[in-house]
């Protein structure tokens, strides 16, 4: 369910919120990162994923997430729980400084590993471009958020 944005500005202000991140890997062991063009994390290099919403089960989440993160759905059943996690921003999708709120959400990462013949064409709503990333190169580009390279302990 979709909210308006005083609501939504509300809940961000007071509460965490619930998403899933999509740690994808393809069969040349490099993670997808996408260049985030919305707050929070705008600029970074972060993997796909976003909000559970209100009476959204996990699977379904998962399925919309797939599809409009990476552009063909996924079941969860395909991937593996990689842990609970949390992210702070000191920004959220509103702005930031005064009047602004920042951003808790307490994140499910999921690692689905790709199938070697499988191509993916992710839309371009949350990112501005896409790029297959090494884990050695993740880990030490200051452009790759910290949140994002904290999956990499659990591969």
């Amino acid at each position: 369910m979709w909210i308006d944005n005083d609501t939504f500005k509300t809940i961000v202000d007071t509460t965490p919120l619930v998403s899933i991140d999509l740690v994808v890997e393809n069969a040349n062991g490099e993670i997808l990162l996408g260049q985030r063009t919305n707050r929070p994390a705008q600029g970074y290099w972060f993997v796909p994923g976003g909000r559970v919403l209100k009476d959204e089960s996990l699977d379904a989440a998962f399925r919309r997430l797939t599809q409009a993160e990476l552009g063909q759905v996924f079941e969860r059943s395909q991937a593996r729980l990689l842990g609970v996690y949390e992210h702070f921003y000191s920004d959220s999708v509103f702005g930031k400084g005064e009047g602004n709120p920042s951003t808790h959400y307490v994140v499910l990462g999921y690692h689905l590993k790709l199938d070697a013949d499988m191509v993916l064409t992710p839309p371009k709503q949350q990112h501005s471009a896409y790029s297959w990333w090494s884990p050695k190169v993740m880990r030490d580009d200051p452009q790759v958020h910290e949140n994002s390279r904290a999956y990499l302990a659990a591969l």
